[in-house]
């Protein structure tokens, strides 16, 4: 064997790159994260070839001392956490000290910065992993951070570089993620020269519903619900998407823990639960949604990444999204309009922001690249504050029209092919799926009564004995109580062993084995399960659809209003048990373009 020796620092620190240096988007998020770290309240982000030739960053925030240039791109320095203690309730993004001293050994690297104490800047440049001393620049308070040849050094690593459009796709992506975190901050982004992106700071709700608006679409407020929420030392708050505006893929779910983006699989399993039965098949709803909690209470050190955190109270995190969630969706009922929120008007393109700007009068820091005339931003000001925006909140019980105004669905007028009813309201024209419509008016009737009745269970003649795991047996004993108030008795038998006693009455004739090892799954994976109720709402979703109106049926005028009557007064009434819509509307503008009235 060969002889066990340490690792020279430059290749430890290109180790390290391999883990946290993906692509050039992971540089841009690990600089910028020290920007927003350091009190920033201006980013700007130029790119050139996709980050393959150029990644700079620079902002406003409280930049570095010169003593400690040669510190900041040193392994495991840091700023930001000095104990055990400050790692178990970390509350920056980053904490390990291995970003910077990872990315300048993989590229030629500067890092050029003035603390507001200071009179001069300094810039120190490394090449390849080898700093230079530190030497007097221009530069306003804040840093640059220039990544020039992204893994030069690397040809095994620069090889799988895709092509520009794909690399700037990540990075213009990582920006927009980053400007939903950070609603406060401005951010800019250019590639190759090029003005792409300008979030203006958000100074109040209207505003950071903008900027969700130019992230997810001008469509999304007015398809959207407000949700805010605490409870239990957590507090969840954002917009969540209505069941209508569900999507094909989950291109558009931001989950937010404490400003950081993570993906988590407690988070993905209490938002698909919330959306059980109010989504069609397949169907994605989209969400931006900031969590906050003590920092001791989640553990951010379990990815090189920081993509992935751990819950120290995950059941309690878990039930507390899905109940707001799910309280959220159940309040929208058929027909609730959504208040207005006002939005500033966009500001003229041509015409330059009234704005303080920490680099104007200052000495330019295009490092060799000629500084436009003017803000090359100014074109997109109007651009990223033209987006119209609405929220909804949970909508409240509808309230009884006044002064003979009509309902939120209108009257009845006819039946169209024996399938919808057609109305009027202030609107214009309603068009309901009579069908769906009254499914979900059966099913959540249905629904209220179970809960009313409670849950029947029914004795099997043979208890079944089932081969489990240890920890699907310690679940079952640890939730006995929960899983008999469900109809379910497990008794834990043995240290791998269970016996199943009582099943659900309304799940009669259900695999009983199936069903006991799919909720102990659930209860050892999430440390809760809904899947009784799932499939009980199943059934009695089945139930409700063989109960409903069916289509060819004539109904008169009477019965009509009174579905629509029913309708506004049901949860979730906007959607069949399926996910299908029950109703839409088409105004009278809409008719008038139909038929080109007007023109």
């Amino acid at each position: 064997m060969p002889q066990i020796r340490p690792l020279p620092p430059e290749l430890v620190n290109q180790i390290a790159a391999g883990e946290v240096i993906e692509r050039p988007a992971s540089v841009v998020k690990e600089l910028v994260e020290n920007s927003l770290d350091a009190g920033a309240a201006r980013v700007e982000i130029d790119i050139e070839e996709g980050g393959a030739r150029l990644i700079r960053v620079r902002d406003d925030g409280s930049g570095i001392a010169a003593d400690e240039l040669a510190l900041a791109v040193a392994s495991h320095a840091t700023s930001k956490i000095a104990s055990f203690a400050d790692l178990e309730r970390v509350a920056t993004l980053g904490f390990r000290g291995e970003a910077l001293p990872s990315i300048a050994s993989v590229s030629r690297f500067a890092l050029t910065s003035r603390p507001r104490a200071q009179d001069t800047a300094f810039r120190l440049e490394v090449d390849g992993g080898r700093a230079q001393a530190p030497r007097p620049a221009p530069h306003p308070p804040g840093s640059s951070v220039e990544v020039r040849d992204l893994f030069y050094n690397v040809p095994a690593r620069r090889k799988f570089l895709r092509a520009e459009r794909t690399e700037f796709g990540h990075i213009d992506e990582l920006v927009k993620t980053l400007a939903l975190a950070r609603a406060q901050v401005e951010f800019r982004l250019g590639h190759n020269g090029r003005p792409v992106r300008l979030f203006k700071p958000a100074r109040d709700e209207a505003a950071a519903l903008a900027r969700v608006a130019e992230v997810l679409g001008p469509d999304f407020p007015a398809q959207s619900l407000r949700v805010e929420q605490r409870a239990a030392g957590l507090a969840l708050s954002g917009w969540v998407g209505l069941p209508t505006a569900a999507r094909a893929q989950p291109d558009q779910q931001y989950f937010f823990v404490n400003g950081r983006m993570v993906r988590d699989r407690v988070v993905a399993h209490a938002v698909r639960q919330a959306y059980a039965d109010v989504l069609f098949h397949g169907r994605h709803p989209a969400f931006v949604l900031f969590l906050e909690l003590d920092p001791e209470a989640v553990d951010v050190n379990v990815h090189p990444a920081k993509h992935e955190v751990r819950f120290r109270e995950a059941r309690l995190v878990h039930d507390f999204l899905f109940r707001t969630l799910h309280e959220a969706i159940a309040g929208t009922r058929a027909g609730a309009t959504a208040p207005q929120l006002a939005v500033a008007p966009p500001a003229s393109a041509s015409a330059p922001a009234q704005r303080s700007d920490p680099w104007r009068g200052q000495a330019p820091l295009r490092l060799g690249v000629r500084e436009a005339p003017g803000d090359p931003y100014a074109a997109l000001l109007g651009a990223t504050q033209a987006a119209p925006a609405a929220a909804s909140p949970a909508m409240p019980p509808q309230p009884q029209p006044q002064d003979g105004a009509p309902p939120p669905l209108g009257f009845a007028l006819a039946q169209l092919a024996g399938i919808y009813i057609l109305a009027e309201n202030a609107e214009g024209l309603v068009l309901v799926d009579m069908h769906a419509a009254h499914e979900r008016v059966t099913y959540e009737k249905l629904k209220a009564a179970q809960a009313c009745d409670g849950i029947r269970s029914q004795l099997l003649l043979v208890p079944l004995v089932l081969a489990v795991s240890e920890r699907e047996a310690a679940a079952a004993e640890e939730h006995a109580e929960t899983l008999a108030a469900l109809g379910l008795e497990l008794d834990r038998s043995g240290p791998q062993q269970v016996t199943v006693r009582r099943m659900p009455a309304l799940l009669d004739g259900a695999d009983a084995a199936q069903l006991a090892r799919d909720v102990l799954a659930d209860l050892v994976a999430h440390g809760s399960s809904r899947r009784l109720e799932a499939l009980q709402n199943e059934l009695l979703s089945t139930m409700a659809c063989h109960g409903s109106v069916r289509a060819h049926r004539r109904l008169t005028l009477p019965e009509m209003n009174a579905l629509l009557r029913e309708m506004e007064a049901t949860e979730r009434s906007g959607q069949c048990n399926h996910g299908r819509p029950t109703w839409t509307q088409l105004s009278v503008a809409e008719l008038d373009r139909l038929f080109m009235r007007g023109r």
